[in-house]
């Protein structure tokens, strides 16, 4: 078990929140409990598996489940800062195949839904995003676009293009990290964004080397990442060019039995973020 963290700041201006992929093991309602016991003060939660191997619970709708983490959120006290995640489809049916999910996500008080986009026309995943954006609103849910190397929106000035066809506060991007640093992305491009274009950003670490091919690329996004500062990103670069008080989400999935307990993979992150969080401050005194 890991260390019991105090929950009572934000870390240096900052809301940290604990991202489901870190502790997937983890059904929803425990997820909240481990992001409590660890010290973070908001998390999020995976009510949508993202592929056919992953954990399935009764999360749509107002399950059992659901209604044990609207109380687990209500008694902590933590904020559900994003439920993930939707993938835009050639087939998606916008209203039909995720108003469910947006359903829900509103009932927990979630503040956004991660959207990612695998439609290879990018007329059409630009109105399905649009279009799920403007249903998402609906719920007083906003859309974080995330963009990943293997998808249709495969760096950040591919999802700042796609913000430009939506109005209002609807849309936003996650910036991944390893995303980020994997795919042709520049920290001037985060210059040349408004602040109110991000929504968060995912933390984690890696070698600075990437893998060899896009396929192994996956398997380290999804089951290899090390804890931030335990890599050569440049996370110090990364957080100094966006908002300083833009919230923060820990997504460290670890492969074998490295950090096997989910609670003490949590505990870790969470103490290797605030280490991230005050070298960078000290460098940006200097």
């Amino acid at each position: 078990m890991g260390t019991l963290l105090s929950r009572t700041d934000v870390i240096l201006g900052r809301s940290v929140s604990l991202a489901p992929l870190t502790v997937l093991e983890l059904p929803p309602d425990e997820m909240v409990a481990c992001a409590a016991q660890a010290g973070y003060d908001a998390v999020g939660l995976r009510l949508i598996p993202a592929t056919p191997t992953e954990p399935r619970w009764e999360s749509i709708g107002r399950t059992r489940l659901i209604k044990d983490v609207k109380r687990r959120l209500d008694d902590s006290g933590l904020r559900l800062l994003d439920v993930e995640i939707v993938r835009i489809a050639p087939d998606s049916e916008i209203a039909h195949d995720f108003e469910p999910l947006l359903e829900t996500a509103a009932f927990l008080g979630a503040r956004h839904v991660l959207v990612a986009g695998n439609d290879p026309d990018p007329t059409r995943l630009a109105e399905n995003l649009a279009r799920f954006a403007s249903l998402a609103s609906t719920y007083n849910l906003s859309a974080s676009i995330e963009f990943m190397p293997w998808t249709a929106i495969p760096d950040l000035r591919s999802a700042a293009e796609l913000l430009q066809g939506f109005t209002g506060a609807t849309a936003g991007i996650l910036v991944d990290a390893l995303h980020f640093f994997r795919s042709d992305s520049r920290i001037d491009d985060l210059l040349q964004l408004a602040p109110s274009a991000f929504h968060s950003l995912q933390l984690c670490d890696a070698p600075g080397t990437p893998p060899p091919s896009l396929d192994e690329f996956v398997i380290e996004a999804r089951t290899n990442r090390l804890m931030p500062g335990e890599g050569e990103l440049d996370l110090a670069s990364l957080l100094q060019a966006l908002p300083p008080d833009l919230p923060l989400s820990v997504e460290v999935p670890v492969a074998g039995g490295r950090l096997g307990d989910p609670h003490l993979r949590a505990s870790t992150a969470m103490l290797a973020v605030r280490d991230v969080l005050s070298k960078t401050a000290t460098i940006s005194e200097d």
